[in-house]
């Protein structure tokens, strides 16, 4: 990936996209470093990893009115814990890269001086590791049908390792809609015969989920997201993102 001009980053927060009311997203995860210092140190200081944390920091245009809007959203999120994919290079396309977790809203706010456009700011702290991947659906394709999405080379999950998965349900239109998602994996791009690793539960709303496989060795290479939707003229727009930590 050559060097990138922040101009368009996606944030997908639960069930709200964020990217039209944000000038400002940032992401970092840190290790918590300890002094192990000792006399077989021969004089230098030694340190070892010890808490893992991330967070996430936004801030943008304030707008109300409906749960797609930021500040219905911050208000209802807040102190709940749920999914976040952010973009890293001004894209939510199948294959873009995405960084992944499960966060809890800690901190909203909004307000500034007179004639200045309203304001938000907003912290998420991780509750679960970050994983770095790739969006597995478009969140501007509305699906109407049971369907399949594009496989994804991501590789094979080690033992100790999780694949995780996030969904974003944006909008729901129809009579009695329900989606219900999953993750497949297949030793290669045919599918021929996938296997369903992670199954999300039903979803007849605006809203959003995250799961992660048990920690077991999945041998197969390729994943993609698949879906079971049914209603009367249903249509869902969501995205999701898959990655390996």
């Amino acid at each position: 990936m050559s060097k990138t001009v922040l101009t368009s980053v996606r944030c997908f927060a639960v069930g709200v996209d964020l990217t039209g009311n944000s000038n400002k997203i940032e992401l970092s995860a840190e290790i918590e470093e300890k002094d192990a210092t000792n006399y077989a140190s021969q004089g230098w200081g030694e340190v070892m990893g010890g808490l893992a944390s991330s967070e996430l920091s936004g801030e943008g245009q304030w707008e109300a009115g409906d749960p797609s809007k930021v500040d219905d959203a911050s208000w209802s999120q807040l102190g709940g814990v749920g999914p976040w994919s952010v973009s890293a290079n001004n894209a939510a396309a199948v294959g873009d890269l995405a960084y992944l977790v499960n966060a809890m809203r800690s901190e909203y706010k909004l307000g500034e001086a007179v004639g200045e456009v309203a304001p938000w700011t907003g912290t998420a702290k991780g509750s679960w590791p970050v994983a770095r991947g790739q969006f597995a659906h478009p969140p501007g394709t509305a699906r109407t049908a049971t369907g399949t999405g594009t496989g994804l080379n991501l590789g094979a999950v080690a033992a100790g390792r999780r694949l995780y998965a996030t969904l974003h349900v944006l909008s729901v239109a129809g009579t009695t809609p329900s989606i219900t998602a999953r993750v497949e994996s297949s030793v290669d791009n045919t599918f021929a015969s996938p296997t369903t690793r992670l199954t999300f539960s039903a979803a007849t709303a605006v809203g959003g989920q995250i799961l992660r496989t048990d920690g077991t060795a999945i041998t197969d290479t390729w994943w993609r997201m698949a879906w079971t939707i049914s209603g009367t003229t249903p249509s869902f727009l969501f995205t999701g993102a898959l990655g390996i930590q």
